[in-house]
């Protein structure tokens, strides 16, 4: 298994006559298969929502969607399951899959009762990961359908940020309407995996199926993006680097002993792009084509148990010319869109928390008009709908609101 990179500047040319200069470098990072390479084992938790909530219809398809992943599991591959109501319980031990009946009669006994506690769930949840995690893809599922009433949310950033140290993957699953954006969104950013929101017990089975196939693709885990700039060349000072596919997302920069900047990726899919957008300033440079960055990937293989490899050392140049034209690239602007997308609704998020409805409703709108931009007509559709709504005096409900974020940073899988 090996590392593509490939870096492209939105305009590789700079003018020599100007003191400074702004670019955006897109870098598409993926895993590429080789003939030889075997696949990894996969180490699966679920951490399930079990309160009085989910009572019924809710309950009875997470079940099903569970069932239906401890029969796509192999030999060798590794289950646990967490649940968790206003406590937590291990219900299924880290242990590979020897007896999956036995398994999915221990989940289809699960009933539902009493509050939520998403935090201490994510706590046993994450020590379970950790028993299998040498040699293996490991990732949690956490699903719930409610506030952490009975926790707290600041433990749960923590509890995100050490997974991602111990190079364990969070996605989240929000279940009907009335859970916490902001916390399982902080969980899964920050635990380097993916948001996901089904309005209906029906797509629980879908959603499931499409991280299990997701988890599936990976072929390195635990990769850093690694640059070093040439003197006159920095990093923007305010949210330099993001991640702009397959979902959005601000990403952490960290400086290295050895001076490079680091930027944790997490698990690299096999022939499926992470595209990560840098805002770079540079100063002034002597014509011709000058070395302004070099990147560079380091990564684990668990499939060969070889941890800190490093891809090729890739240098960026641009061409310092005299007599300067713009010349945008046109893929890497759609990348610059999709991250203006999602921070135009950041900031009509803001307006409305401050009881700005007008403020709120001309960013969704300039956020739609970039989403049509891009031509993400369904975002535009969901955009444009809650602008409209603002305008017209009404509230957004929890499922708008919900919708609204989740179309600034990704695309709705039932659109």
């Amino acid at each position: 298994m090996k590392v593509s990179l490939q870096p492209t500047l939105n305009d590789d040319k700079l003018d020599a006559n100007q003191p400074n200069s702004q670019r955006q470098l897109a870098i598409s990072i993926s895993a590429i298969a080789e003939n030889f390479d075997r696949a990894a084992p996969l180490n699966l938790c679920l951490i399930l929502d079990h309160s009085g909530s989910m009572n019924g219809r809710p309950l009875e398809t997470v079940k099903k969607a569970a069932t239906s992943i401890v029969d796509r599991l192999n030999p060798g591959d590794r289950l646990s399951i967490v649940v968790f109501d206003h406590r937590a319980k291990v219900l299924v031990p880290n242990q590979t899959i020897e007896n999956p009946e036995r398994i999915k009669q221990q989940i289809n006994r699960l009933s539902a009762d009493g509050g939520t506690s998403i935090d201490e769930g994510l706590r046993l949840g994450i020590e379970e990961l950790a028993k299998g995690k040498k040699e293996t893809i490991s990732q949690a599922f956490l699903l719930t359908d409610g506030e952490n009433e009975h926790g707290d949310n600041n433990r749960c950033l923590k509890f995100a940020q050490l997974a991602a140290g111990y190079n364990l993957t969070l996605n989240t699953l929000g279940f009907g309407d009335n859970w916490n954006q902001n916390v399982l969104e902080t969980i899964a950013d920050a635990g380097g995996g993916t948001l996901s929101y089904i309005q209906q017990p029906d797509q629980v089975l879908d959603e499931f199926s499409r991280l299990f196939i997701r988890m599936q693709t990976v072929g390195l885990t635990n990769a850093y993006l690694l640059f070093s700039l040439v003197p006159n060349v920095r990093l923007a000072e305010l949210k330099p680097i993001a991640q702009v596919a397959p979902d959005t997302i601000e990403l952490p920069v960290q400086q290295e002993a050895d001076g490079r900047f680091a930027v944790r990726l997490g698990d690299l899919m096999k022939d499926v792009e992470r595209v990560v957008l840098a805002n770079l300033y540079i100063g002034h440079l002597q014509a011709g084509r000058q070395t302004i960055a070099q990147l560079q990937v380091r990564y684990d293989d668990p499939a060969q148990n070889e941890t800190g490899l490093l891809s090729e050392n890739l240098s960026i140049e641009a061409n310092v010319v005299g007599a300067y034209q713009p010349s945008t690239d046109p893929n890497v602007q759609q990348h610059i869109l999709a991250l203006a997308k999602y921070r135009q609704t950041q900031l009509a998020e803001a307006k409305l928390q401050q009881g700005d409805r007008a403020g709120a409703a001309t960013m969704l709108q300039t956020a739609a008009k970039t989403a049509l931009q891009m031509g993400d007509k369904s975002a535009a559709t969901v955009l444009q709908t809650s602008a409209t709504r603002l305008q017209a005096g009404e509230d957004l409900s929890e499922g708008d609101r919900k919708k609204t974020r989740i179309v600034s940073k990704t695309i709705l899988q039932d659109s």
